[in-house]
């Protein structure tokens, strides 16, 4: 679906289209971009559809509300999330998962020469990280052993449902199966239950032990907010966004170097330059030195966006710059996929694979971040981005630096690019099955 809307919007002289059967007005122009999300952001907002489609999941937390409400966690969660204390134990967590969990289970993998989907794995990684920087508690979901939680299967099961009814052909179909309480929409009801009784617990214990001297993200709203629902809320929101938008980067990331191992070549470098031998995992400083890194990173998500594309509704009658008319209630999409493949965006070689397009004499260099829109922009733009890049670029880096990994043969024969599942966030089809091998250092 993704690149038949880039194929249409490559052929559109503007880069807009509209598709008259949904409504929708399609759109990869950086100017339409910015003028949605920032010139006339309080004209696109989410809107109601939007926020009925994610209503029962994520109720009225940051990313399912717009006005007042938006306003009030969007300030709450900036002051927090922007304290040197909370980033360093976000560090903490990530490095501690990868030491503890994710190296283990992968020199097992390799032992033994298994097949391992990396997709599964990084889902699973990044879970347990955002729970426990979200919750304070560790749910252990790396720990194939064990049979996977409550919360962790209806939280899945709760996201896939909801995304489903994103892509519903009419809206009636689940709002009739939701007041019918059958189907789908029973399974979801389900699901919510479950995780709405393990967020109370956790919630409830937390009030009743005392939430002053902690540090996730539950114990410092908790300082603010005196209304568990709303706590909930916003926890599961946090949640929802800081897990498969980060397992799915990987995924594609490790695709890429699987195709340019070149690219792989290249951090290994840097990394020896600016890194100990004996280090297993880079400083949060050492990899602010790693521009290539960075660059490397960047270029996977301008290929393959975690989010494909994102929606807002428009409130009053406009002209997007490009001279595109927009009705009043019409949906209003950026496109992140298309606007990573079109040539007058990125210029000719906008199908390939270079870091070094986001690198001045070896400096990364940002651009305008309506051209590459991964992280939203203006008065939306990603709170967590900061910490998601620093998780994603320690995962990267240090299986990167312990292990060689390739993606199985059968695998890399039959797909020239990954298929993806229709869903909130980019997963691909069938996984990543990889063959993993520790890597043998020199003692020089």
């Amino acid at each position: 679906m993704c690149d038949w809307y880039t194929h249409l919007l490559k052929k559109s002289p503007t880069g807009t289209i509209h598709i008259h059967v949904l409504g929708n007005t399609v759109t990869a122009n950086p100017d339409n971009v910015e003028y949605i999300l920032k010139t006339r952001f309080e004209n696109y907002p989410k809107g109601k559809h939007f926020s009925a489609i994610l209503g029962d999941l994520l109720g009225k937390g940051i990313f399912n509300v717009d006005g007042d409400l938006w306003k009030f966690q969007r300030k709450m969660a900036c002051l927090e999330l922007g304290r040197v204390s909370i980033r360093s134990y976000a560090f903490e967590i990530v490095s501690s998962e990868i030491q503890s969990m994710l190296f283990p289970h992968l020199s097992c993998a390799s032992n033994k020469e298994h097949v391992v989907d990396l997709q599964e794995v990084f889902r699973r990684f990044s879970f347990d990280t955002i729970f426990r920087f979200s919750f304070g508690l560790d749910p252990s979901s790396l720990e194939f052993s064990l049979p996977v939680s409550d919360f962790v299967a209806a939280f899945d099961l709760a996201s896939k449902i909801s995304a489903e009814r994103a892509i519903s052909v009419s809206p009636l179909i689940w709002k009739l199966k939701r007041v019918l309480n059958m189907g789908s929409e029973y399974k979801l009801r389900k699901a919510i239950r479950t995780i709405n009784v393990l967020a109370d617990d956790v919630i409830k214990q937390r009030r009743k032990l005392g939430f002053s001297t902690h540090n996730d993200l539950l114990s410092r709203f908790m300082g603010t907010i005196d209304d568990d629902q709303y706590l909930r809320d916003i926890v599961i929101s946090f949640l929802l966004a800081g897990r498969d938008t980060v397992a799915s980067a990987l995924t594609t990331f490790f695709w890429l170097l699987a195709q340019h191992p070149e690219v792989e070549a290249a951090i290994r470098d840097e990394s020896d330059q600016i890194m100990d031998p004996t280090q297993e995992i880079a400083t949060f400083e050492q990899m602010r030195e790693m521009h290539y890194l960075q660059a490397a990173m960047y270029e996977s998500m301008r290929l393959y966006p975690p989010v494909q594309f994102d929606s807002k509704f428009c409130q009053k009658d406009d002209i997007l710059p490009d001279g595109s008319l927009i009705e009043k209630g019409t949906r209003v999409t950026y496109h992140q996929y298309a606007m990573g493949r079109m040539e007058r965006v990125w210029g000719s070689d906008c199908l390939e694979f270079k870091p070094q397009r986001w690198l001045n004499d070896g400096v990364f260099c940002q651009v305008n971040p309506f051209k590459y829109p991964v992280f939203q922009g203006g008065l939306r733009v990603c709170l967590g981005k900061d910490m998601a890049l620093v998780q994603m670029k320690s995962v990267a880096l240090s299986l990167i630096m312990k292990f060689d990994i390739r993606v199985a043969a059968a695998v890399a024969e039959t797909s020239q690019t990954p298929r993806f599942l229709p869903g909130l966030t980019a997963t691909v089809r069938g996984g990543l099955p990889v063959l993993i091998q520790e890597r043998r250092l020199s003692p020089n």
